[in-house]
């Protein structure tokens, strides 16, 4: 069997970086879908490909969570995954994309769901802003929602692995301790200060330019950004990362998984209880 990974915006499908790279299906919200035609769609899908993660961002709309966990408990079936994320939508889409490429790799759907919570962790992801006054997915000091009133004032925000925030010309950002690549997502701030001062201070190895996901003015509070995100430069590091994690078997539905979390039904791992 195979793995389908589905997201739910378009802005979280990057272009596939070789041939190989299967798309991903886009789920639609509920007004624009009835429940009978998402069932059918997901029940098609499963029975397609044999397994389904869905991806969906944290920021996602409370009445879609509820549609995709509706659709997931009417199917009762345990081939369907829903998997949320925190990450800013670039990052999120360069992650949905991983997955796709280990989607068709050979691992089980259970390894490649649960690689998900292991590559956030090699995901830097941040933007450069002229304003923080509506910023409120990373921690903001009062004297940084000043700075956002003075003309001219711009910073360089990282929401993931850690937040971090400083007014550029003021301080450098902390990056990734590898060699990367580095995704840049314009929207309607003109600067070359990722690609000029970012990429170099943070060891990217080639910089992509993609299209802006339509959530992200709403995700960093204004349109007056570029969004950024630096991740492993070569696919091959991420399956050898990925085949170097010991793997298990959930003891209750029975998915090989890696980490501490079954990705299907939840279940940790059981423990293993040291002989009196």
């Amino acid at each position: 069997m195979s793995t389908a990974i589905a997201v739910t915006g378009a802005g979280l499908v990057l272009p596939p970086t070789d041939r190989q790279t299967p798309a991903a299906a886009l789920l639609q919200p509920p007004e624009a879908q009835s429940l009978d035609a998402a069932l059918a769609e997901m029940r098609e899908l499963a029975e397609e490909q044999g397994h389904v993660l869905v991806l969906y961002p944290a920021s996602l709309p409370g009445a879609f969570e509820r549609r995709l966990h509706t659709v997931r408990s009417l199917l009762e079936n345990e081939r369907i995954a829903l998997l949320r994320s925190s990450l800013p939508p670039l990052a999120l889409a360069v992650l949905v994309r991983q997955l796709r490429q280990l989607s068709v790799a050979g691992f089980s759907a259970g390894v490649v769901a649960s690689a998900a919570r292991l590559l956030t962790h090699y995901l830097h992801a941040g933007a450069q802003l002229t304003s923080v006054a509506k910023l409120d997915r990373v921690p903001v000091s009062l004297r940084a929602h000043a700075k956002s009133w003075v003309p001219g004032a711009q910073f360089g925000v990282v929401a993931a692995p850690a937040p971090q925030l400083v007014r550029i010309g003021n301080g450098d950002l902390n990056g990734p301790p590898f060699a990367t690549r580095l995704a840049v997502a314009r929207g309607q701030l003109q600067s070359d200060w990722v690609t000029a001062t970012l990429a170099p201070a943070w060891q990217a190895r080639a910089v992509h330019e993609v299209e802006l996901p339509g959530d992200s003015a709403l995700w960093w509070g204004t349109g007056r950004l570029v969004e950024f995100v630096a991740y492993l430069p070569e696919y091959a590091m991420v399956h050898q990362l990925v085949s170097s994690v010991l793997r298990t078997r959930c003891h209750w539905c029975g998915a090989e998984l890696i980490g501490d979390r079954c990705a299907f039904c939840s279940a940790p791992p059981v423990p293993h209880h040291q002989p009196a």
